[in-house]
């Protein structure tokens, strides 16, 4: 245990000022310096080196009953980061370790080291990958896939929202467990090639071309067997059309509604599920942390075998960390959205 530290310490964090109505603005936020404690028995303080921003942030900003609490107003706010410690007095983590932790949107983090996990790094994956393909986000598209989905070989998946984090892993593992056919929407045509070229899809499409439920159509004419949701909305309504006897759909996301103002009406072909004997599951990837260890054991071999490939999305700067969420939110990214802190 070393109890070294810097003889002054300051966190720049961002904190939510006012609950946003609809589409968040800079002004529902603020961007402060704080001086920090020194460290207690039994914690750490952490340089952030990276910071994720996802869109399950939005509902956050709400003060409304979900399966994470929402951030308090003038609180530094929380999201995954991955940093080093650079000062200790816990007997569990040393300095220089480094740790995935929820103390993001801000470049230095301290607590409990109770609060941070040690990574044992994987060679040639950089620190970056930890908060998506070998972190949350990866392991969201295995469970989505084959614990909640139930996705079999030979199965037709789709995928919506198939450029971003989640999406552009979960095509990968369909393919790598044996799909027949995957197809993906995006929502740019240079995001279409990028599934069909690096990702593996067999068939993609920019749903901002067309109807949603055309474009499906077309790029599954033998219908679906499995439906990954990030979106909803148009989305889900098609993938209800387009399901074969017996289809399932995992619910990840629903970001077509996350800054609506009134709830969106339902699908209006709720139906199928009845005619065609269909299941729908929502889950959030805290129901299976469980499933972390096997998950890092087969995708830390696909990355190592050149099958499984990511991209990503940089911004560099924590105080350029609200931006990017913004961005994200819009579908700026490719990959995942990250936050190089410096």
């Amino acid at each position: 245990m070393s109890t070294t530290e810097a003889p002054t310490a300051t966190s720049r964090e961002w904190r939510l000022a006012a609950r946003p109505q609809g589409w968040p603005t800079t002004d529902d936020f603020r961007f402060v310096e704080r001086d920090l404690p020194p460290l207690g028995p039994g914690e750490v303080r952490v340089r952030n080196a990276y910071l994720s921003v996802d869109p399950y942030m939005r509902g956050r900003m709400d003060d409304k009953p979900s399966y994470v609490p929402p951030y308090e107003l003038d609180k530094a706010m929380e999201g995954g980061a991955v940093g080093r410690v650079e000062a200790s007095r816990s007997d569990d983590l040393a300095e220089g370790d480094l740790v995935l932790h929820t103390l993001g949107w801000r470049d230095v983090a301290q607590g409990a080291a109770a609060s941070f996990r040690r990574i044992d790094p994987v060679p040639g994956v950089p620190e970056s990958a930890y908060l998506h393909v070998l972190g949350m986000t990866g392991l969201t598209a295995y469970v989505g896939l084959l614990d909640v989905a139930r996705m079999e070989p030979g199965d037709t998946v789709f995928i919506s929202g198939a450029a971003g984090a989640v999406g552009s892993v979960a095509g990968q593992i369909a393919r790598l467990k044996g799909a027949s056919r995957v197809v993906g929407s995006a929502g740019s045509d240079a995001k279409v090639d990028l599934l069909t070229s690096k990702y593996g899809y067999d068939a993609a499409f920019n749903y901002k071309s067309g109807d949603v439920g055309a474009l499906l159509r077309d790029a599954a004419p033998d219908g679906i067997d499995v439906y990954f949701d990030n979106v909803g909305g148009d989305h889900l309504e098609a993938a209800l059309a387009a399901f074969n006897r017996g289809g399932r759909a995992a619910v990840c996301g629903m970001i077509s509604a996350y800054n609506t103002e009134e709830p969106p009406a339902a699908p209006r072909n709720l139906s199928e599920l009845l005619k065609k004997g269909l299941t729908l599951k929502g889950f959030t990837v805290g129901f299976y942390a469980d499933r972390m260890k096997d998950f890092i054991a087969e995708a830390g071999q696909w990355l190592a075998e050149g099958s499984l490939v990511y991209d990503e999305t940089v911004v560099d700067g924590v105080d350029n960390t609200l931006q990017a969420f913004l961005d994200m939110m819009q579908g700026a990214n490719t990959g995942k959205m990250l936050v190089r802190v410096s």
